[in-house]
């Protein structure tokens, strides 16, 4: 289902409306995903998606999409300006960009929040929107995976020089080393993608997203899931994780 859900409410806000119909499951899920980058959060918000039938929301999708609009809300505009101005878009903005697009998180979908929130501050005001809505989160889904392997992940990573499209040297190497099959230009690492770039940047994580993770364990909401394995391996862990958490909150 999930995969043909249009996501117009989230993506424009205001009085747009999805296809997003009553389904015959027993229940919407509502999830938050956190872990940092190269753990493969992506690949488990669209495995997530189709097996429990939820949209995912992203707000980068979201910021994506903006240049699309005509006339963005007063909110997003001051965020993207932000953005281009290099700056951090505050927590004000943020949650008043979901805030505008508050219908979607008591949608009878359910949905699998990513990007949002990134802060404890964001956080209580997600439980708040949450109330106002009537419904509350099932779990914070926190994808963790050893640093060393998350260097070995995006150290690989090579990213075409024209068209971005993005390979791996043993995941997903080209068929011709160095070249884009897609194109045929030269691939590159980025910076970022340099293993000491890529330390910096998980301390970075690491100190932004504690604080956050510690909030949502102290109410029991925060479900830890290791990050090594197939794809598949690590949904299963991610739904028995949300089974079990389901009936803790039964009881």
């Amino acid at each position: 289902m999930s995969a043909q859900n249009n996501r117009a409410a989230w993506f424009q806000g205001g009085d747009a409306e999805c296809d997003v119909k009553p389904g015959a499951r027993q229940r919407a899920f509502r999830l938050v995903l956190l872990g940092p980058p190269g753990v493969g959060k992506g690949t488990q918000a669209e495995l997530l998606c189709h097996s429990l039938g939820t949209c995912h929301l992203s707000t980068g999708d979201v910021f994506r999409a903006a240049s699309c609009q005509h006339e963005p809300s007063p909110a997003l505009k001051s965020a993207l300006d932000a953005m281009k101005r290099g700056e951090l878009v505050s927590d004000g903005l943020v949650v008043t960009m979901v805030e505008e697009r508050s219908g979607c998180l008591a949608c009878c979908g359910g949905f699998l929040l990513d990007g949002f929130p990134r802060t404890v501050a964001q956080a209580e005001a997600l439980d708040e929107l949450l109330q106002g809505q009537g419904v509350a989160l099932d779990g914070v889904l926190s994808y963790d995976l050893p640093l060393a392997e998350i260097v070995d992940r995006l150290s690989g990573r090579r990213t075409c020089s024209k068209c971005k499209a993005v390979y791996h040297v043993t995941a997903r190497p080209p068929h011709k080393e160095g070249i884009c099959d897609l194109c045929g230009n030269a691939l590159i690492q980025r910076e970022d993608d340099r293993p000491e770039a890529i330390r910096v940047r998980m301390q970075a994580y690491e100190e932004s997203t504690r604080p956050l993770a510690d909030y949502y364990a102290r109410t029991d909401r925060l479900l830890s899931v290791p990050a090594e394995g197939s794809p598949e391996a690590i949904l299963e862990r991610s739904l028995r994780e949300l089974q079990e958490q389901s009936v803790k909150a039964r009881h």
